[in-house]
């Protein structure tokens, strides 16, 4: 999970391996996923697999983030408020957030 959030620095900003899992460190603990930050995706589960994504798309400066239907994604969680807390966790590191998801489950999602 640290890795590969840390090799998008590394390979687009030439940045050395340690200073790149620093960064990868940062966002996990952010998101409260330090625990897992050495596990391998076969060994993660959704919530902990939606963390290492949401930490890779934002490893580098993103003005929008893009979320297609996480309920898909989040399976086995009560999502909604697991997606609104790992969002608030890291609101400062984008400016537009975009859910996109079934018309019915509009209520489910605060605007960002």
């Amino acid at each position: 999970m640290l890795e590969n959030a840390a090799i998008v620095l590394q390979y687009r900003r030439n940045m050395a391996y340690e200073a790149a899992a620093d960064r990868a460190w940062s966002l996990l603990a952010r998101l409260g996923q330090t625990d897992s930050a050495f596990k391998r995706d076969p060994d993660l589960n959704s919530e902990q697999r939606f963390a290492a994504k949401l930490a890779r798309a934002l490893i580098l400066p993103q003005p929008i983030i893009l979320i297609e239907r996480p309920g898909l994604l989040l399976p086995d969680c009560h999502y909604p408020a697991f997606l609104a807390a790992s969002l608030a966790a890291v609101e400062d590191l984008f400016e537009h957030c975009w859910i996109v998801d079934y018309a019915w489950n509009e209520p489910l999602y605060a605007p960002r």
